[in-house]
């Protein structure tokens, strides 16, 4: 049994992550901001009223780890706000730098004290962060975002090797979830994590750093 820490926690993708945990007999922390009625009812440890983008909300959450060890560390919680040309807001650009790439490193180094040799941590970001996949412009704050996310995982993954903690860095697939208006293209949320855990399972000092699609195939960046 492993414990696996996960952020965003409350539904979609994190919810299932939680879900699918559980269920193979892992110990699950489970971090939101809000616990949804199907996160409580999952009967794992929830750390809720967080707000990663603040510097106390991570301190506070530090506290209540009191050294515990985590061997899984999965940065799961962002958020996607539409913006193209026609429609530019500098505001929600920054406010999506800030959930999507800031957060997630602050709340890693902050948990380093927590990993070990052979802990993994986890970057949840998008294919619409990589460069050379972009053959459809628009949506700025959140392409930009994912783009420094993915950055922030790479360059952890070479500081983080010495201590023997690997980093991936993983794209979901087009999944149906509210993030996607759930799209009728997209695959299920079990479908999803069911890879992405398979990713987690395949991640180790030899490949960390490595941009993934749920499915296993390697990402351009």
């Amino acid at each position: 049994m492993q414990t696996y820490l996960v952020t965003g926690t409350n539904r979609g993708i994190g919810l299932e992550y939680c879900r699918q945990l559980k269920d193979r007999g892992d110990e699950v922390i489970a971090v939101c901001r809000s616990p949804s009625e199907a996160l409580k009812s999952l009967g794992i440890r929830v750390e809720a009223d967080l707000d990663l983008t603040s510097e106390s909300a991570i301190k506070d959450m530090v506290g209540r780890l009191d050294g515990k060890k985590i061997d899984v560390l999965i940065n799961n919680a962002g958020i996607v706000e539409r913006i193209s040309l026609d429609s530019l807001d500098l505001d929600s650009i920054r406010r999506q730098f800030e959930v999507n790439a800031i957060a997630p490193l602050n709340f890693t180094t902050a948990l380093l004290p927590n990993l070990t040799n052979g802990s993994k941590v986890i970057f949840m970001t998008s294919r619409m962060g990589s460069i050379d996949d972009n053959t459809s412009g628009g949506s700025y704050g959140y392409r930009m975002s994912k783009v420094a996310l993915s950055m922030a995982g790479k360059s952890l993954s070479i500081d983080l090797k010495p201590q023997g903690i690997a980093v991936a860095i993983l794209h979901p697939g087009l999944v149906q979830t509210r993030m996607t208006d759930f799209n009728k293209a997209g695959i299920t949320t079990e479908t999803s994590v069911k890879g992405l855990i398979a990713r987690i399972e395949e991640l180790n000092l030899n490949n960390t750093g490595t941009f993934w699609h749920a499915n296993g195939e390697i990402l351009p960046w």
